[in-house]
């Protein structure tokens, strides 16, 4: 009976000291620690320790008795761990300066002056009418730059050297070297710009001027010695048709400094490569047309001019710059047939076909024509087909090689301009494969890629009896791609977007139909036919195959 109670007594103790020390801990406001600490105060400025006094701490409170001992102690709440401190992220730090002059050498080669100027710290108010006035008062027909190696000047200065090559209408070749400034403005790259940017000479006030003359000067022959036919268009790429040649001489001021002038005009009786026949054909065949347009024509074994008829203007038949839509798939199907598929090899051609995470596109009718042989696609003209397998096969730079390495799509001397860039991004790729978005080229150009699918060797053109030993060297394709590439341009003619112009027979080439923002689309027609390869170029013209086709078939009947 005594250690029953002792028992009890012995429990009953032991409840009353727990439901004690839990009032303690549980009763509100029972216990205050210091007052939070605000930010800043834990450290005095610059990291030194604080002054300030602490706080005492609040004695604790004493806690009224419990009345009853509980048969059981009420649910202790849930413990809630504090947030972790916060603090503000470090902003970013801005990318290099590599990416801005990127963007600002591709928006000044393609004369997009505005993005150009969003990519300049305060550019003057007139920054777009400076680079118009300074191409329009100069004849600038084209540019090229090639960028150097970038250098950084400490952590917020860079510049880029480069060299740049101006088309002078009527002077030819203008190079030049420069330097673009960058500079980390508002954690931004931007372009320093000031107008020695533009050209060296317009450094401290300095400016440029074009002077004009005309010379008596006898005419240049035809390569067979007779006189140029009548308006044969050809102007502005021989000499002397109408008794007088200009003269042009573009020079620094106040120096006077002469920067290029006009060659020395040819000996008396001087011939040129053009052939009067094909020259009287080229001319006659640009009759009645009412849209600016251009017809080239090539030997095939020498690349020599045969014809130029030009209305385009500024000799841009050699070196005006323009996309050219499909045409340029003569080229893709080059490297196509380079990685191993043939022309009977099975493609699919759907109305539509998106790149995997990236855009759509379709054909030029939106038809569908389902599974067909390579060489089909390419006489139907298949845009769906040559994106598909250019992103299949073509990926990792391998287009831009093939254009750049054995068509002539890069910087180098010559009469042709043309060229193609590293492409961004894989819309940027499926464009470029059908002649859009970097693609540009002149008549010349395509008339250089016809001739190279027709001789087997690319070869620059040439107006001299012997070429330029500066020029580039011929590159031989290779023969089973040429003889794919033959078989395919034949196949455009006889059951392709050329089989309704009237083509004689015998004739092979490649219709092109190039979009152009905001106006009707260029037509093209390339191609060869016996020793000639040739070029049909017709701005804002429209469908390749409906307009360009049947100028290249009056052409080549009036041979």
């Amino acid at each position: 009976m005594n250690r029953r109670w002792l028992l009890a007594l012995a429990v009953t103790i032991v409840a009353i000291i727990a439901v004690g020390a839990y009032g303690l801990v549980t009763i509100p406001d029972a216990v205050m620690a210091s007052p939070p600490r605000r930010p800043g105060l834990a450290e005095g400025r610059a990291g030194q320790p604080s002054s300030l006094t602490p706080t005492p701490a609040v004695p604790l409170t004493s806690a009224p008795p419990p009345a009853a001992v509980p048969s059981t102690p009420p649910p202790v709440p849930p413990l809630v761990p504090s947030a972790p401190p916060t603090s503000t992220p470090a902003p970013p730090p801005p990318d290099g300066p590599e990416p801005a002059a990127a963007r600002y050498f591709a928006a000044w080669q393609a004369g997009d002056f505005p993005s150009m100027s969003g990519l300049v710290a305060d550019p003057p108010a007139d920054f777009a009418e400076r680079h118009r006035r300074f191409d329009a008062e100069l004849r600038v027909a084209s540019l090229s730059i090639a960028p150097g190696e970038l250098r950084r000047q400490g952590g917020e200065a860079a510049e880029v050297a480069f060299r740049g090559v101006r088309e002078v209408t009527g002077l030819g070749r203008w190079e030049f070297s420069a330097v673009l400034r960058l500079g980390l403005r508002s954690g931004a790259w931007k372009v320093l710009w000031s107008s020695e940017t533009l050209h060296p000479s317009l450094k401290n006030g300095g400016s440029l001027r074009l002077r004009e003359g005309r010379v008596r000067r006898p005419a240049v022959l035809t390569r067979e010695g007779l006189p140029f036919p009548r308006d044969s268009r050809a102007g502005d790429y021989v000499t002397g048709l109408d008794d007088t040649a200009a003269v042009l001489v573009l020079e620094e001021a106040p120096s006077g400094r002469v920067l290029l002038a006009s060659p020395a005009p040819p000996p008396a009786e001087a011939r040129s490569t053009i052939s009067q026949p094909v020259q009287a054909a080229a001319a006659r065949a640009l009759d009645g047309l009412g849209s600016p347009a251009a017809i080239v024509a090539l030997d095939l074994q020498t690349a020599q001019v045969r014809a130029v008829a030009d209305t385009l203007g500024g000799k841009r038949a050699f070196n005006g710059l323009y996309p050219p839509g499909s045409t340029f798939k003569v080229v893709t199907a080059a490297a196509l047939l380079g990685t191993g598929l043939t022309p009977d090899s099975p493609v699919t051609c759907p109305a539509s076909y998106t790149i995997p995470n990236a855009r759509s596109f379709t054909n030029d009718d939106r038809a569908d024509h389902g599974t067909v042989s390579l060489a089909t696609a390419f006489a139907l003209s298949c845009n769906t087909t040559f994106v598909q397998q250019t992103y299949d096969r073509l990926r990792d730079d391998r287009l831009r090689a093939e254009a750049a390495d054995r068509f002539g799509f890069r910087e180098k001397p010559g009469l042709s301009f043309c060229r193609i860039r590293p492409s961004g991004d894989l819309n940027e790729l499926g464009s470029d494969a059908i002649g859009q978005n970097s693609v540009q080229a002149s008549p010349l150009c395509m008339a250089e890629v016809a001739a190279a699918v027709a001789s087997g060797v690319w070869r620059p053109a040439v107006m001299t009896a012997e070429p330029s030993a500066d020029l580039p060297a011929p590159v031989p394709l290779d023969g089973g791609v040429v003889a794919g590439l033959r078989a395919m341009m034949g196949a455009v003619v006889t059951q392709g977007t050329a089989a309704q112009a009237g083509l004689p027979p015998g004739t092979a080439g490649k219709t092109g139909t190039a979009e152009v923002g905001g106006a009707q689309a260029h037509a093209w027609f390339i191609g060869y036919r016996d020793s000639l390869a040739f070029a049909v170029f017709v701005q804002n013209g429209g469908s390749g195959g409906r307009v360009a086709a049947p100028i290249a078939a009056r052409f080549l009947q009036a041979l």
